[in-house]
């Protein structure tokens, strides 16, 4: 019993121990899983693989995701993305006509996240504080903000700062890419000469604009006397034209004016008959549209009243009309259902009376098969026994044609003959022979006469035949 119980104590203790070290090393593979912020590029160095070339790679760069580092064969290092502005106050730069300039800028720059680029940054800036990549950048700045200004003329800088900007973007962000980096913005502020050119262009611009100015409102005020001067000559000539004018049309105007109070009051009259004839106008149409309105509106009345007669007398009419044609499908439906009751039943009978008929001739087959049958298979015996089963029958019905013949009084008037026959013999033989031989029966049924039954005379058949 202590063995049993020590020997689960020690499985126990075996498979807590695998448990124990199975999860420690989950939780040291998990930690090993470095992610990658989107605001940082994961630099591993180590033993990371080898180039193209075969070389060995120097460090393996990633931005975004995640990556499992190998443990004592890798190291990481995280680079910051965030952007640096450096403020660069370049002064005595030398221009291409050898005057020294002042110009104060700043460069905002961060490490690039371009392939090659970040592979640069993790070889030459890893490690490295904020600080010292700003100082570094500067001074690739300086240098290429110097030979970009060298290269051109301070007209050029002063008037077309868009080519001097993309001229130092363009050198400067070759430069930096060489160690991680890239450009992000520049801002230029402004641009200073110690020996004056500069501003001397500055003035030099503002007094031709002056001059240009003051020759403007020079020319201006010239056209303005000469304008004057002319308009006070057109203005005496109008004057004077006006006034010889206005006595002419004065001496006109007298003559008309009595004229144009006459037209005046012609017009005045007119207005007036017009005026009136208007109002007449005007009133007589509006008596005329209430008449037509009360038109209207008595015969929308008799349209109404109308149309109301039409639907009562139309509504009860439908109304009859739709009671008679159910009641017709009524009867109609009464008199299918009865006529199919009839036909079934006729059919039924009819139906009755051919299995009774089917059933009759069914069993009288099967019984003159069974006479055949018995008659030796020989049809014609079997028809001879039939006939002679019905032999008195037929007798019967020969006897009974003339039984009922009744003879109250027979008298004969009998003279004789040459053969020795009388005519009262030959009666009562024509009358015997009335009754239908047996011969002619079966010759009537299509049959012939069985021989046991006996055979006509020869002459009998000559004189049939004659």
């Amino acid at each position: 019993m202590f063995n049993i119980w020590v020997n689960m104590d020690g499985a126990a203790g075996l498979v807590a121990t695998i448990l124990i070290i199975g999860f420690s090393i989950l939780v040291f593979i998990v930690s090993r899983i470095k992610k990658c912020p989107s605001d940082k590029i994961l630099v591993i160095y180590g033993k990371v693989g080898n180039n193209v070339d075969g070389s060995s790679k120097s460090a393996s760069c990633i931005h975004g995701g995640a990556k499992f580092i190998y443990p004592f064969i890798q190291a990481y290092q995280f680079l910051d993305l965030t952007p640096m502005s450096i403020q660069v106050d370049l002064t005595n730069a030398l221009s291409r006509q050898n005057i020294r300039i002042d110009v104060p800028s700043r460069f905002t720059v961060g490490i690039s996240t371009e392939v090659g680029v970040m592979q640069n940054a993790a070889e030459r800036l890893l490690g490295l504080k904020m600080a010292e990549i700003q100082e570094l950048a500067k001074d690739i700045i300086f240098g290429q903000l110097r030979l970009v200004i060298a290269t051109m003329d301070i007209e050029e800088i002063n008037t077309d700062r868009d080519k001097f900007l993309e001229a130092v973007s363009g050198n400067v962000e070759t430069e930096l890419k060489k160690i991680g980096l890239r450009l992000i913005n520049v801002n230029v502020t402004d641009i200073n000469d110690e020996s004056g050119y500069i501003e001397a262009l500055g003035k030099e611009a503002a007094a031709k604009a002056i001059n240009d100015a003051k020759k403007s409102v020079a020319e201006k005020n010239r056209d303005g006397s000469i304008g004057e001067a002319n308009a006070l000559r057109d203005q005496r000539i109008q004057v004077a034209v006006a006034n010889s004018k206005a006595i002419e049309g004065e001496n006109k105007s007298l003559g008309d004016v009595s004229q144009t109070n006459a037209t005046r009051r012609e017009i005045e009259a007119e207005s007036l008959r017009r005026a009136m004839t208007a109002e007449k106008i005007a009133a007589a149409k509006a008596l005329e549209d209430a008449y037509l309105a009360e038109q209207t509106a008595e015969l929308a009345r008799a349209s109404r009243e109308k149309a109301t007669l039409e639907a009562d007398i139309i509504v009860k009419s439908e109304i009859e009309k739709l009671r008679r044609v159910i009641e017709a499908e009524a009867l109609a439906e009464e008199i299918r259902r009865k006529a199919k009751g009839e036909a079934d039943a006729i059919f039924a009978k009819l139906d009755a009376e051919a299995r009774g008929s089917l059933e009759i001739l069914s069993k009288q087959a099967e019984g003159f098969k069974e006479i055949v049958k018995s008659a030796g298979d020989n049809p014609d015996a079997a028809i001879k026994l039939l006939i002679a089963d019905k032999l008195e029958t037929l007798v019967k019905i020969q006897v009974d044609a003339i039984k009922n013949l009744k003879f109250d009084k027979i008298t004969v008037w009998d003279s004789g003959s040459k053969d020795g026959t009388t005519s009262t013999a030959n009666f009562a033989s024509s009358l015997f022979k009335s009754i239908p031989p047996l011969k002619e029966l079966f010759d009537m049924a299509g049959m012939d006469l069985p021989k046991f039954l006996g055979s006509a005379k020869e002459e009998e058949k000559v004189e049939n035949k004659e």
